[in-house]
């Protein structure tokens, strides 16, 4: 049996076609021999998802996104269907999770199950699913800069005003008056200092290196003086002074040693005391009797 050209190329073409299909799938991660169940989610915006994007579950490829529709009157503008593997139970209490899905700003769907499963009602096929948004790297990142963009643009205010305030109440204009002028004065002194540099500080090494001079030749002469000898000279006449005064010969001696001229001495003193007392009896009673005057003669 003989078969036309056209027949065979129709053939040919279709086979081609199905390899298409199946190898565009089998790259998307389809599996178009495997049962599924579709499940719809809405959300007000979807964050750049497209049909075919990845459906997860804890990291894992579980389905796809089927179709995207959209509804821009209602609150909940975009509904979503989804395509998970039948073998695959979703609990009560299952989230629909629109995701980051990498860095380059795609998204995905992740299907988050709850803490404590509740097996006994799982959603059929064809449920509405609770839906949630979670921000991605990018959304926090760009939260951050927004924040930190405003805090930076409050704070520039501030300054600005600040700095209008200045100019307005003249502070500003006095500060750079008193800039200038301390930078004349700083140029003055600079000019002093180098003057001093260049002329007196010559004069005035020249006079200290004098008196270096002096000092040094202080320091020679005392060092040229016999101050062993000087000072063994004065322990000998400290020894010979502490000799006469132990002494019992000299009058130093006899005064420091002998008890018996002390006592003769303190005795005398007393007398002496008792003498001048006596003299100050003797004067207190003259000093006590009536004056009588003797009537002289007349003479003829």
């Amino acid at each position: 049996m003989k078969y036309s050209r056209e027949l065979k190329v129709g053939v040919l073409a279709i086979v081609c076609l199905g390899i298409l299909y199946f190898g565009f799938n089998f790259l998307k991660g389809v599996n178009i021999f495997s049962p599924t169940k579709a499940y719809v989610g809405t959300f007000e915006r979807i964050n750049g998802l497209t049909a075919q994007a990845p459906v997860y579950i804890k990291g894992y490829q579980v389905g796809l996104v089927e179709s995207i529709m959209y509804d821009f009157t209602a609150t909940t503008a975009f509904t979503v269907n989804v395509s998970i593997d039948k073998a695959i139970e979703l609990p009560r209490g299952t989230q629909m999770a629109l995701v980051a899905d990498g860095l380059l700003g795609g998204a995905a769907i992740e299907l988050q199950l709850p803490s404590i499963p509740n097996r006994a009602m799982p959603y059929q096929k064809g449920d509405t699913l609770p839906t949630q948004i979670v921000p991605g790297l990018m959304d926090n990142l760009q939260t951050g800069l927004l924040a930190s963009l405003d805090s930076l643009i409050n704070q520039a205010n501030l300054l600005l005003t600040s700095l209008n305030n200045e100019v307005d109440s003249g502070s500003l204009h006095n500060t750079l008056q008193n800039v200038e002028r301390i930078t004349n004065n700083l140029t003055v002194s600079s000019s002093d200092i180098r003057s001093l540099t260049h002329k007196q500080l010559p004069a005035l090494l020249t006079k200290v290196d004098s008196t270096m001079q002096g000092i040094q030749e202080i320091v020679s002469d005392a060092n040229a003086v016999d101050i062993q000898q000087t000072v063994t000279n004065l322990d000998n006449t400290i020894n010979t002074l502490n000799a006469a005064l132990q002494s019992h010969d000299g009058t130093l001696g006899l005064l420091l040693n002998d008890k018996t001229l002390y006592d003769n001495l303190n005795g005398a003193l007393q007398n002496l005391d008792h003498a001048v007392q006596n003299v100050d009896t003797i004067m207190m009673s003259l000093k006590a009797r009536p004056f009588i005057q003797k009537k002289l003669p007349k003479k003829n």
